[in-house]
């Protein structure tokens, strides 16, 4: 189905810089906006624009470029400890306060978006109504071995290609990202070629690598950025708002990495979807918007009781 076009599109400042933003249905009318949180650190928000489609059940749905990459203030000279897990929860305070929605809104965190929502959902903000986690580790230990997994299953000669670069650096090298490329078709996006808006995402980040190269590293499965130590495991319990996870059959975030979220999160469901890879929003388009939007729905303050009024 086509990704609906904006109802409007705009900045707002933070700090210095501005965060763009693109508004899918009118804000103020309706059920509960719901805010997406695209992945990275640092990939654009277009491979998430399949999720504009929720606001064809009567909510708005924003989506942003975070800081440092798409249409947001790029800062390619900013050292590696300006770009921090806290500068980002800022960021998307600043937005939701900025918006008016800071007293009633869903989040939808897809890959790092959902490592920030958790993030986010552990301090208890006031309006948030529901979290959505979608592909996204507890921790990046718990990513980094499910990656060694997934990458001992690979044909020899690919395996042996991507250590051999690792091994020297040559992350790009054609022959590595080739063999890259193998793994990306069999679990971060399985219809190949992949549609415009990944593609878009994709060209992004190759556009200006900062952000992610910063905090991840040269790919999905060699993560030596600065995030290689994070983890959510022993927080999530705080999460005090209904969660959703979502996942694929062949996603890089394989139940090994999710199972956190699962133990701990007091109010918490977990679909899997078995024809996607690790993005079940483009790969099964129809039936993750209608999972999430009912689930949306269920905890929508339009005639809805409030989900946290018996908490």
């Amino acid at each position: 189905m086509a990704i609906p076009e904006p109802t409007a599109t705009g900045t707002v400042p933070f700090g210095e810089w501005e965060t763009w933003y693109r508004i899918t249905g009118e804000l103020g009318t309706g059920a509960t906006p719901v805010v997406v949180l695209h992945g990275g650190p640092g990939a654009a928000h277009n491979y998430t624009l399949t999720m504009a489609r929720l606001a064809e059940q009567g909510r708005a749905v924003v989506h942003y470029d975070q800081l440092g990459i798409g249409n947001s203030t790029h800062l390619p000279d900013k050292s590696a400890d300006f770009w921090t897990v806290d500068l980002f929860l800022a960021e998307l305070d600043n937005l939701l306060a900025a918006l008016g929605i800071a007293d009633d809104y869903h989040v939808i965190g897809q890959s790092w978006g959902g490592m920030l929502g958790a993030e986010h959902a552990v301090r208890r903000p006031a309006g948030l109504r529901t979290l959505t986690i979608a592909d996204s580790p507890a921790s990046m230990e718990l990513w980094s071995q499910a990656a060694d997994e997934l990458r001992a299953q690979l044909p020899a000669d690919v395996l042996a290609t991507l250590v051999k670069h690792e091994e020297a650096g040559t992350y790009d090298d054609p022959e590595y990202k080739k063999a890259s490329k193998y793994y990306y078709d069999l679990h971060v996006c399985r219809i190949v070629p992949n549609p415009p808006e990944v593609a878009a995402t994709d060209a992004a980040i190759e556009a200006d690598p900062t952000v992610y190269n910063t905090m991840n590293g040269p790919n999905e499965f060699h993560c030596i950025g600065t995030l290689r130590d994070w983890s959510v495991v022993d927080e999530v319990k705080s999460i005090a708002v209904p969660t959703l996870l979502v996942n694929g059959a062949y996603d890089e975030a394989t139940p090994l990495t999710m199972q956190p979220f699962m133990d701990g999160i007091p109010d918490v469901r977990w679909e899997v979807f078995p024809e996607s890879s690790h993005m079940p929003h483009v790969e099964e388009e129809e039936r993750f918007l209608s999972v999430v939007g009912a689930f949306l729905d269920e905890h929508s303050l339009d005639g809805h009781d409030d989900p946290r009024s018996a908490q």
